[in-house]
């Protein structure tokens, strides 16, 4: 992760099938495609502000990507303007990624995750792995 540009790199959890949760403190604005093209295998990186909202960017080898917003009523409040965000591409974007990684998503989970609200983004966070289908996700 370092090489592909992500700093302050903390606490990894390996998941079940070769996937890993990793907390960092930041990254490059390209580190994300870095690390899909040097690992060859699709991520997903959630970037959170203030633990209120995160913002997903997900990327597969093959050049797909999606992004995406959590704590839509909170992103709202910060003026974070949520047409940037539209949901109906965001959950295309996530089944078409799960399906490209070789996972099974839930559709109405990846919806509620998206559409959702929480006290802390983290939440929604892992509600978003486990919707993805991310074996041993909680």
């Amino acid at each position: 992760m370092r090489a592909a540009g992500f700093t302050g790199i903390e606490d990894t959890e390996a998941l079940a099938e070769g996937w890993q949760v990793t907390d960092f403190a930041d990254a490059g604005r390209r580190s994300l495609a870095n690390l899909v093209q040097q690992t060859g295998a699709p991520a997903v990186m959630v970037s959170f502000l203030d633990s209120d909202v995160g913002f997903i960017e997900a990327r597969t080898p093959d050049g797909g990507s999606w992004e995406g917003l959590l704590n839509r009523e909170t992103a709202e409040s910060y003026e974070i303007p949520l047409e940037h965000f539209p949901i109906e591409p965001a959950v295309a974007g996530a089944l078409a990624w799960s399906a490209a990684a070789g996972l099974t998503p839930d559709e109405e989970a990846i919806r509620q995750t998206l559409t959702g609200s929480a006290l802390f983004a983290e939440e929604l966070s892992s509600a978003l792995l486990v919707a993805l289908g991310l074996p041993g996700a909680t």
